[in-house]
């Protein structure tokens, strides 16, 4: 399974991203998608899973949930828009790691790209694929290309866009 992992477009989205969602089996988006177009025009290329951000309108966040847990190749993942990073999350999400125990925790926000491990939560692999729009203080878009099955990633690169 061939994912496409981005976030923090703020209704941005150009044919590098759209040729790159064309490859995937399925977009995933952390967050901040800027209007429902973007949202619209990402899950009528590929299946779409997303959660909203803090930019996101109401539109948005009746289309997509603020957490959101779902399994896919035999991997639990957990995605929020605010999320943090190992050692620095917030209290609520740190709590519904815990609870949930996911394989897979992706955030966005912070238009940082980062990608590491928890050694607190089983090795869990942590993601936040950086901002492929052009709205913030990033200096590179990014987006990040995993493949999965058999309950692992198998590949992960990342995918620089070029300056914003």
């Amino acid at each position: 399974m061939k994912i496409l992992l981005l976030s923090d477009t703020h209704s941005y989205l150009d044919d590098q991203i759209l040729k790159y969602c064309k490859e995937a089996d399925e977009i995933w988006h952390s967050g901040d998608f800027g209007n429902a177009a973007v949202s619209d025009t990402l899950s009528a290329i590929k299946p779409l899973k997303g959660v909203y951000g803090n930019i996101d309108g109401q539109e948005l966040r009746k289309m997509h949930p603020e957490i959101n847990i779902f399994h896919a190749g035999g991997l639990k993942v957990m995605m929020i828009h605010i999320g943090g990073y190992p050692g620095r999350y917030p209290t609520i999400v740190k709590e519904k790691i815990r609870a949930t125990l996911p394989d897979v925790f992706i955030c966005g926000h912070s238009h940082i790209l980062k990608v590491n491990r928890d050694p607190m939560f089983s090795n869990m692999i942590c993601i936040n694929p950086g901002a492929a729009g052009r709205n913030g203080f990033h200096q590179v878009r990014t987006m990040v290309r995993m493949e999965i099955s058999s309950g692992k990633v198998n590949s992960l690169e990342v995918i620089e866009l070029g300056k914003k």
